[in-house]
């Protein structure tokens, strides 16, 4: 099998510099969020910003405080560009018209008309070609290769999916809606084989819906982080819901981050046992399946589906945290680790990347080198 490139990116404890990040499980407000990130602009060598963006908290740091403007103006425009390419829930994103326009069709598949019975394997048989923006190709390659990465544990073809399962729309409007007592419907995933991308040139069947949920914000938080660093010339930390990227020169011990179910600023007193690590360069993500979750039909969904059953997968960690060399690489690995449930402990171990894995009991287990937690509570 491929492997995920693995990177010691976890420091030692304690280490100097400051960032704050969340993972997508905290239940702290917006406006506490910015209280905290204005607070460290003002004590901290580095300065802060933090707004919602992408569905989702995002927090910006730089290690030159002249330089915060330029960052976030450089990231918001970042975000609005990938929420343009990628929102599944944005009628006029370029993803969801490749569902409403198909281009020519290919000469390879066979033409199916589909009756009124028709599974979803069938409804997807024709192929078609389109081209599409350079920044939804580099997206769409981003998440093939996290397909690849993790032998089909993280797909982006589970858009019908997911969909069927109640992820149809924002988050935040399906919290407002509530419990629904319409029942759980199940598609089966077409798979990620199915698509392939050259170039600009995305083919695929028809009927599929693509999601990049699984990929999108990680990879953007990496490329924004790349190029804020370079124009603006200093270190940078961007966390879009805990999916945390850093570029540039660090701070003196490295970028410290509190990693734990509810992860916050490291100079607050932790409400548990935490992991307090620092990472130089790379990435660190954390997936949950208590952060969006919903009922439906008397049952309680998550947003991480095992693309094998088309359903969410068994909730046997509550939170995965790993690291490494990319905040894309990181991501793939905690998605890919709760869908593999125990099995995944041995899986990042061999693959090296330093993870901190709690199950729904709140047992922590680590591997590949991430320090023990320190036991919090007081």
């Amino acid at each position: 099998m491929s492997s995920l490139p693995g990177r010691a990116a976890i420091l030692a404890e304690g280490a100097e510099g400051e960032a704050n990040a969340r993972t997508e499980a905290d239940a702290r407000t917006e406006a506490d969020a910015k209280a905290e990130a204005d607070a460290k602009a003002e004590t901290a060598a580095t300065a802060a910003a933090s707004w919602r963006a992408l569905g989702t908290l995002v927090q910006l740091v730089v290690t030159e405080p002249h330089a915060l403007a330029e960052a976030r103006r450089l990231l918001e425009a970042d975000l609005a560009a990938v929420d343009l390419a990628c929102s599944r829930f944005r009628a006029d994103s370029e993803i969801c018209t490749l569902r409403a326009t198909p281009g020519p069709q290919a000469s390879h598949g066979p033409q199916v008309t589909p009756g009124p019975q028709a599974t979803v394997s069938q409804q997807v048989s024709q192929q078609v070609s389109q081209q599409v923006s350079p920044l939804l190709a580099e997206a769409i390659a981003v998440a093939l290769r996290a397909a690849e990465l993790t032998e089909g544990d993280v797909d982006p073809t589970v858009g019908a999916a997911m969909s069927a399962v109640g992820y149809d729309r924002d988050f935040e409007e399906i919290q407002r809606a509530g419990q629904t007592e319409q029942p759980v419907t199940v598609r089966t995933v077409p798979g990620w084989r199915e698509v392939r991308l050259e170039g600009r040139t995305l083919t695929m069947p028809t009927g599929i819906q693509l999601d990049l949920g699984a990929t999108a914000k990680a990879w953007a938080a990496d490329r924004s982080a790349a190029r804020i660093a370079q124009q603006a010339g200093c270190g940078v930390l961007v966390s879009l819901g805990g999916d945390i990227a850093v570029a540039g020169p660090a701070p003196g011990g490295g970028w410290r981050i509190r990693v734990q179910d509810v992860t916050g600023s490291p100079d607050e007193p932790p409400g548990g046992p935490y992991a307090l690590v620092a990472i130089r360069d790379g990435g660190l993500a954390t997936s949950s399946t208590k952060a969006r979750r919903w009922q439906r039909g008397g049952d309680v969904l998550h947003h991480i589906l095992d693309p094998r059953t088309g359903l969410p997968a068994e909730p046997v960690w509550r939170t995965v945290s790993v690291a490494a060399g990319t905040c894309a690489d990181a991501n793939a690995a905690s998605t890919a680790a709760v869908i593999r449930g125990r099995a995944a402990l041995g899986w990042l171990a061999k693959l090296g990347l330093p993870s901190r894995l709690v199950d729904a009991t709140g047992a922590v287990f680590t591997v590949a080198g991430w320090p023990e937690d320190t036991d919090g509570r007081e």
